[in-house]
């Protein structure tokens, strides 16, 4: 176990189910990176411990989707967010909601706690930032300035300004003692969606959707180096505690970044696919992304990742700086001056909140009745006692919260695999057609989310498959379903707990068995590929004409399954191409996808069944409870007709659904889901 944790430099930690309906944000406590917040749209926020299975605290109070989360520096407090405009703020020591926030005037984008003091800033779809009072519930001052949603907010470490980044490709810096902007960096194409203070130098990182990270000089106000080796949106980058180099988590890796000058010292693999937030603590970086209802957590260790790099502030030892030598081409720059105590900071801001309270931006507002009453029906409800005893309530005055000291996480053995999520490109794969039977391909059978063009066939122990000239022994039933997914928990083997097999006369395989037996089942395995892909061009040409409806029908006509899987995965990944005409064409293809034998078949059938549901059942019904139109109108009656054919469509899937509704797992919920969406049938 012990050399296994020295040759692993990233793994898997956990998966866990983390909210009832899907993830909307998630945030790591950067202090001790050990907690974890997240927001769902079952309009909760729930507290967890990292690499601990329970939910320790449930908090409550939102009537909209948490679109955004933030720990305090301490992480004795949490911010969140809602779709409605509304933040609160809850005390997770005391276990009790602080304060609600309302005046913006759409979503909220983007959140930051000022490291010294009691104020909160909030970034919206409105294109406003507020800054907040915690302790007098009312906003200190209104930054204008950004043309869209304020997607990231960040103080300095010192606490005297304000980063802000926004779809409208810019980034500004905002003073908040003198309460007016001081710069705006322009030179990113696309949207920012992340920024970062460097933690001593007047330095400044952003990520942006042109796959592009950038550094800043905060004393000359202009860029400094600029990292293009992304493949995708950067959404979250850090700096390394001492400051030597920046972590961009990429989608499946971790790249590691240096300035001046501009290089890529490691790219990690990782398989956390799209990383939400990542912290650092003892010198292992976690990060964290969610798909649909799950949260996943995954672990660097930084100890074997190449971050060479300028480290010009040196080294403590014995209370006496030594001196690094600088790189070749580096600047020095100022270090942040922090206060020795908060009092200061809370002077300052206090003095300056007074002055925009008298200024027109000011909007200092008295408490509501209306926030009172919110206030009294948000709860913090504790659900791991004994967690948040340990967490949350110190045991004595000196300890603080969260524990200081942590462990860091150890290493799984090498042999422990975690399943890999395939990249966006390769989730729209999908497994052979139902027309073709495993045993025809003299494989083991495949799981159905394998992506086809990464298929490994699967050698048969000898337990259960004859050697060639043996009577081959009774056959056994076929399983009614051939999973997408592994069927037994990570860590542990069910031949373990199981009696000893029988049947040990028969020799083991040598390696020219296994390879005649994987032989067999090419040629078979190189026809269905080549079938599949001519199938794929000949829908991709219509494709790319722009008529979505056209080459969906001859996807139809080719009737092959796998085929309309693949188109309907892609469609389910933009909502918005949907459109009544498809639903027409599509409705009888999704009721032969819920009774297929396959898992992943029937996945995508229920969630392209919940789009047209959500997207199409009220404009059905609006359709055709309507009174007649009075003269002629042809666009009408067609899109009655469309809407009475899916509507009698949608009639026989509800039986579908209904008589499967009783399944157990993650299939018996969507189909329950399912059945309360069509309820309005009726």
């Amino acid at each position: 176990m012990a050399a296994a944790s020295t040759t692993k430099t990233s793994w898997k930690l956990q998966e866990i189910v983390a909210h009832t309906s899907n993830v909307s944000s998630l945030v790591l406590g950067k202090t001790s990176g050990r907690l974890l917040a997240t927001g769902g749209e079952d309009c909760r926020v729930n507290i967890w411990a990292v690499n601990k299975p329970n939910c320790i605290m449930s908090l409550t109070g939102h009537n909209n989707p948490v679109e955004c989360i933030q720990f305090s520096s301490t992480e004795e407090q949490v911010v969140a967010g809602s779709q409605s405009g509304s933040l609160r703020v809850w005390d997770l020591e005391a276990a009790k909601i602080l304060r609600t926030l309302t005046g913006h005037k759409a979503n909220i984008c983007s959140l930051d706690f000022h490291p010294y003091g009691e104020y909160v800033a909030s970034g919206s779809m409105d294109t406003n930032i507020k800054l907040w009072d915690i302790r007098r519930k009312g906003c200190v001052f209104r930054y204008k300035g950004h043309t869209q949603a304020v997607r990231c907010l960040c103080f300095s470490p010192d606490g005297k300004w304000l980063a802000s980044a926004s779809d409208d490709s810019t980034i500004k810096l905002w003073n908040l003692t003198a309460g007016k902007m001081i710069t705006e960096f322009t030179a990113h194409t696309a949207a920012v969606n992340v920024v970062a203070f460097h933690p001593n130098e007047y330095l400044l990182a952003s990520g942006s959707s042109d796959r592009t990270i950038k550094l800043w000089d905060l004393e000359k106000f202009q860029m400094i180096g600029s990292s293009e080796g992304e493949t995708s949106p950067v959404r979250s980058i850090a700096f390394n505690p001492d400051g030597c180099c920046l972590y961009s988590g990429s989608q499946d890796s971790l790249r590691v970044y240096g300035w001046e000058p501009d290089r890529c010292f490691d790219v990690v693999p990782v398989t956390w696919g799209k990383v939400a937030d990542l912290a650092i603590c003892n010198n292992q970086l976690i990060g964290v992304s969610s798909s649909l209802t799950n949260v996943s957590s995954y672990v660097v260790d930084l100890n074997r990742v190449k971050k060479s790099g300028s480290v010009i502030q040196g080294f403590i030892q014995d209370d006496k700086p030594l001196a690094a030598p600088p790189v070749k081409g580096t600047i020095i720059r100022r270090n942040y001056e922090r206060p020795l105590t908060t009092c200061n900071t809370h002077q300052r801001v206090k003095q300056n909140s007074e002055s925009d309270r008298r200024s027109p931006e000011g909007e200092r507002r008295s408490p509501s009745s209306e926030e009172d009453r919110d206030d009294k029906e948000s709860t913090a409800e504790i659900r791991n006692p004994e967690d948040y005893k340990e967490i949350f309530q110190p045991s004595s005055a000196i300890s603080r919260t969260p524990p200081k000291r942590s462990e860091p996480f150890p290493a799984p053995p090498e042999d422990e695999i975690f399943p890999v999520k395939p990249s966006a490109a390769l989730e729209m794969m999908t497994p052979l057609p139902e027309r073709l039977k495993p045993e025809q391909l003299k494989m083991a059978p495949m799981a159905s989310s394998t992506p086809v063009n990464r298929v490994e066939p699967t050698i048969v122990p000898p337990t259960n498959r004859p050697l060639p000239g043996a009577n081959p022994a009774p056959s056994k039933a076929k399983p009614p379903v051939i999973l997408a997914s592994r069927n037994e928990p990570i860590g542990l083997k069910a031949s373990d707990f199981l009696p000893p097999a029988k049947n040990n006369n028969q020799p083991a395989l040598n390696d020219d068995d296994a390879l005649s037996q994987i032989r067999k089942g090419h040629d078979t395995m190189c026809v269905v590929l080549t079938s599949r892909q001519k199938n794929l061009d000949t829908v991709r040409a219509v494709w790319s004409s722009g008529d979505i409806k056209t080459s969906l029908d001859s996807a139809v006509t080719i009737n092959d399954l796998s085929i309309i899987v693949d188109i309907l995965n892609i469609l389910n990944l933009k909502p918005s191409l949907w459109k009544l005409d498809l639903c027409t064409s599509i409705l009888p293809q999704i009721e032969k996808l819920l009774q297929s034998k396959y898992e992943s078949y029937v996945q995508t059938g229920c969630t392209s069944l919940k789009l047209i549901l959500q997207r199409f059942l009220p404009l059905i019904a609006d359709n055709l409870t309507a009174p007649p139109s009075v003269g002629v109108d042809i666009t009408r009656e067609e899109r009655h007709q469309k809407c009475k054919a899916c509507y009698k469509q949608l009639r026989n899937l509800r039986n579908v659904v209904k008589s499967k509704a009783g399944l157990v797992g993650r299939h018996g919920s969507a189909f329950r889901e399912l059945q309360l969406l069509m309820a309005t049938l009726d």
